[in-house]
């Protein structure tokens, strides 16, 4: 993951370096780079290295794309998608790319460590409205914790709490007409299970400097566009056990008038999502060296805003 990346780019190849050394510093046995580039999977799967491994793919993205069209113009807005919101606020400014990559570290590791394996559970479900995934919850809960994990879109929502109210949501489900997937995760995500892991990283967020937001960024927790720096750190603690807002994110910008939009990282699972909010937003997606030629090219050939 990102290794003709960095060697196509040498914009892509410091910000690897620089993430290297900010986790090596911070007590990482291995450099982030040789897990993205090498892995062996089972590590880099390990959700306190898959985070900091992702923001780091991101963020070499955007300093790709930026080496190769300088003259780019600054967004109008940035979103990510959970974690993806600390690539958002660093290319933004408002986080150094060595606060974030420490940050998700510990943010993964705290997350690992809130729930003991196999307790937590996570499951994606169609076919049901908000009000009747919110309803869902509720009813099959039982006295555990579950709830709206991910508001990802119109008809998928994906719940999070314990495995066996996770697994009675699962045939509740069925049986009011919709379908619940369970998920292969780690950790319940973005639910009250995961209350111990924002208490852990809240302290560190506070020792954190925060600059400047050169344009704003759409939080998880509201979907609201931010440009206060004075918010970030309660948004990104409130963002570890509260549901990902997708849909009023998606909604949001289209009613901005966004109409275009890029995604940098390794994957392409947000423009399908945006497609099925909003078909007024085109999705160009930046993940590798092929696609992020395409991409210098179509932006550089449009027209000056």
């Amino acid at each position: 993951m990102g290794k003709a990346l960095a060697e196509a780019s040498p914009a892509a190849r410091a910000v690897f370096a620089r993430a290297d050394a900010a986790l090596l510093a911070a007590g990482m046995e291995q450099p982030i780079s040789a897990l993205c580039f090498e892995g062996p999977l089972e590590a880099l799967t390990l959700t306190a290295n898959t985070q900091p491994a992702l923001v780091t793919v991101s963020s070499a993205l955007v300093a790709a794309l930026r080496e190769r069209v300088p003259a780019l113009d600054a967004p109008a807005f940035a979103a990510g998608h959970s974690l993806g919101e600390y690539s958002a606020l660093v290319a933004a400014g408002a986080l150094s790319l060595e606060d974030a990559v420490r940050l998700c570290h510990l943010r993964g590791q705290a997350m690992q460590d809130a729930v003991p394996a196999g307790q937590g559970g996570m499951a994606a479900v169609m076919g049901l409205d908000a009000a009747g995934v919110v309803a869902l919850c509720a009813d099959a809960a039982e006295g555990e914790v579950l709830g709206p994990a991910n508001f990802n879109g119109p008809g998928q929502t994906v719940i999070a709490g314990h495995a066996s109210a996770v697994e009675r949501a699962r045939v509740l489900a069925a049986a009011r007409g919709g379908k619940a997937v369970l998920l292969k995760v780690s950790a319940p995500f973005h639910c009250a299970l995961m209350r111990p892991a924002a208490e852990r990283l809240a302290p560190e967020l506070a020792r954190v400097a925060i600059g400047a937001l050169s344009f704003p960024v759409v939080a998880n927790v509201d979907g609201v566009a931010n440009r206060d720096p004075g918010r970030v750190r309660e948004l990104l603690v409130q963002q570890i056990d509260g549901p990902v807002q997708w849909l009023k994110s998606i909604e949001l910008l289209a009613a901005e008038g966004v109409t275009h939009a890029l995604e940098l990282g390794p994957q392409k699972v947000l423009a399908g999502l945006v497609k099925r909010i909003s078909k007024q937003i085109t999705v160009l997606g930046v993940s590798d060296v092929e696609s992020l030629d395409r991409a210098a090219a179509t932006l550089a050939a449009a027209p000056a805003a």
